[in-house]
């Protein structure tokens, strides 16, 4: 039997055993799509304790507590830190076979030299374990970073952002990562919500311009996406919970932009008309500059609306979706091929359902010389598993070119999530090593050494400019 997660954890085979320790493990990190903020980083935050840093808007771990029976002030509310951590201890016990059993385990131990196996009984020693290093010299965000050899950070920022973090990072000689902001335009689609106007003020602030008609607002947020590449962006990220598409003139849209900014709701069919003709327009400005694209598709968010009330977004009442896809992401990624303006696109879907169809939509677009341009996107969200990345990368491999995959991204809140590309990088040597033993591949470790380096971070760092 072998010991719980020890050096070869995850490692089934030699060949694994091999690619991971002398290939993958020491590659540096591109972490291209996360939700870490660049204040934070700049200011190097330090953390009173691991409460602060572990728990503090993590919604898979709470998500966990509450399937647990932990009440709500133990989760989001009023209980004290520790009381809080106590609730997570008593909740690991029972996470076995989820990945965040592996997960907590591995940040514990690559950060904080904790051993033991987190449960209620320990976790008063934990505690005062891990707040006695958060306390000490190297522990602040950046040091946590840099611990995990990171050097690429692309966070989610919205068009009226000022990147002043951003510029202020890449103006600091001290800090040798790349903190990039990635332009994330999705109150500027989502013409029917009650955030639309509010943020449209925002916009003309921004931009210094009226948005007083569709033309002008096609103007201000080209400013944006001009403003966001002077100060490095090169990756944008929209929130498709379903795939629009309609088509339209353009005068067509214009009346339906004047009749959002009178306050007057707009048909479903309107709505994914000026949905298209954004996205056409956004994706023909990505390829001009480069950028690459993605598309997180069939989310299904809030699905609580007594919890959506009480504590908004992103606070772990949301699910997987069926809407279907297949016919409207194909035609609008046709619709901005056709002006031969598709940039550089990663596909993810929430629904594992939906994989066959965007490894076989996205070869219908490959081409123009670009290896790997349409990608079939990282296990995302309730996917990032371990059967769960498996079965995403098989598909991959089953129906695309594994081996220009640009791998693993942490999509993450926290600076502790890093050791999930850990994670990812022996489940994907073990998948490798698995098929080399079993005569599947050819025993040449100069291939896939380099395959298993490639994924890792390579291909990403070509793939996106770095």
């Amino acid at each position: 039997m072998k010991p719980f997660m020890d050096n070869d954890f995850l490692l089934s085979n030699e060949t694994a055993v091999a690619l991971y320790h002398d290939y993958a493990k020491d590659m540096p990190i591109i972490d291209y799509h996360c939700h870490l903020s660049p204040q934070e980083i700049f200011e190097n935050k330090s953390y009173k304790n691991i409460t602060e840093v572990w728990l503090y808007g993590d919604h898979y771990k709470w998500r966990a507590m509450r399937a647990n029976g932990v009440e709500e002030r133990y989760v989001t509310g009023d209980a004290s830190d520790y009381d809080r951590f106590l609730a997570y201890a008593k909740t690991v016990p029972q996470l076995i076979g989820n990945p965040l059993y592996h997960w907590s385990h591995l940040e514990l131990r690559r950060f904080f030299d904790v051993e033991e196996i987190l449960n209620e009984k320990n976790a008063p020693i934990i505690w005062e374990k891990v707040n006695a290093k958060l306390n000490s010299d190297g522990f602040g965000a950046r040091d946590l970073i840099v611990k995990s050899n990171v050097r690429v950070i692309g966070t989610t920022d919205d068009p009226v952002d000022s990147l002043e973090y951003h510029i202020k990072i890449k103006e600091d000689q001290s800090f040798d990562v790349a903190v990039l902001p990635s332009f994330r335009p999705d109150k500027a689609l989502e013409i029917n919500r009650e955030t639309f106007l509010p943020w449209l003020k925002k916009l003309e602030t921004a931009a210094g311009a009226s948005v007083a008609d569709y033309e002008q607002l096609l103007s201000a947020l080209e400013s944006r996406v001009r403003f966001f590449h002077s100060v490095g962006c090169r990756i944008s990220d929209h929130a498709l919970d379903y795939v629009p598409f309609g088509e339209a003139s353009k005068n067509e849209v214009a009346a339906i932009y004047a009749k959002a900014l009178k306050g007057n709701a707009v048909t479903l069919e309107e709505e994914n008309k000026y949905k298209t003709a954004v996205l056409v327009f956004l994706g023909s400005l990505y390829a001009e500059l480069d950028w690459a694209m993605q598309y997180h598709m069939n989310a299904s968010r809030n699905n609580n609306a007594r919890m959506f009330k009480q504590l908004g977004p992103d606070t772990g009442y949301d699910s997987i979706n069926d809407s279907p896809v297949a016919h409207s992401l194909r035609n609008l990624l046709s619709a901005m091929a056709e002006g031969d303006a598709l940039p550089k696109t990663i596909l993810y879907s929430l629904n594992p359902q939906d994989y066959p169809l965007l490894a076989t939509i996205g070869g219908a677009f490959q081409g123009g010389g670009a290896p790997g341009k349409i990608q079939f996107g990282s296990a995302w969200w309730y996917n990032d598993t371990k059967e769960g990345m498996i079965h995403q990368m098989k598909m991959l491999a089953d129906i695309g070119l594994l081996g220009r995959f640009v791998g693993m991204l942490t999509d993450s809140r926290s600076f502790l999530s890093y050791p999930r590309h850990e994670y990812f990088r022996r489940i994907l040597c073990n998948m490798i090593g698995e098929w080399t033993e079993n005569g599947e591949l050819p025993n040449d470790m100069e291939l896939l050494g380099s395959t298993v380096q490639n994924i890792s971070y390579n291909n990403a760092q070509q793939y996106f400019n770095f």
